[in-house]
């Protein structure tokens, strides 16, 4: 089983490269569109970190309950990826389009190439992690 830690200390990880690609993909979405916003990619990308980190936090202990042994096979890995990228990029939809103002075709398109960009990223980063041994983080923090 992670430890809280771990999972906080994963949540905090994957939201800084989800955050970056959600900016870079609401500033290519708005700019294609011709109304280019660095303001709407950073308002979109700071509320996703926020709301979303509560909830990765809140499915990441989920998963923990669901894992019947202590071997993540590649298959749980991705069935675990489905279920965020089904949670993660309909909060982003709403997101998008409550700060564009609008639940139009550009919160869609928003949220539809971060389902494809975010599906490789997150699970490469949950394979990353798994390489990472269980507990070596709790020793960290113990010996400061």
């Amino acid at each position: 089983q992670e430890s809280h830690a771990r999972s906080l200390l994963k949540g905090i990880s994957w939201r800084i490269i989800a955050t970056s690609d959600t900016i870079l993909i609401v500033l290519l979405i708005t700019c294609l569109n011709g109304n280019c916003s660095i303001d709407h990619a950073i308002k979109i990308g700071a509320a996703e970190f926020l709301i979303k980190f509560l909830v990765y936090y809140l499915h990441e202990r989920i998963w923990q309950f669901t894992l019947r042994d202590k071997i993540v096979t590649s298959r749980e890995t991705l069935y675990k990826t489905i279920s965020w990228r089904l949670v993660a990029t309909t909060m982003t939809f709403v997101i998008s389009g409550a700060i564009l103002d609008s639940y139009n075709e550009i919160a869609l398109y928003i949220a539809i190439t971060e389902l494809f960009t975010k599906f490789a990223l997150y699970y490469l980063h949950e394979r990353m992690w798994i390489k990472l041994p269980l507990g070596r983080i709790r020793k960290y923090f113990k010996k400061n």
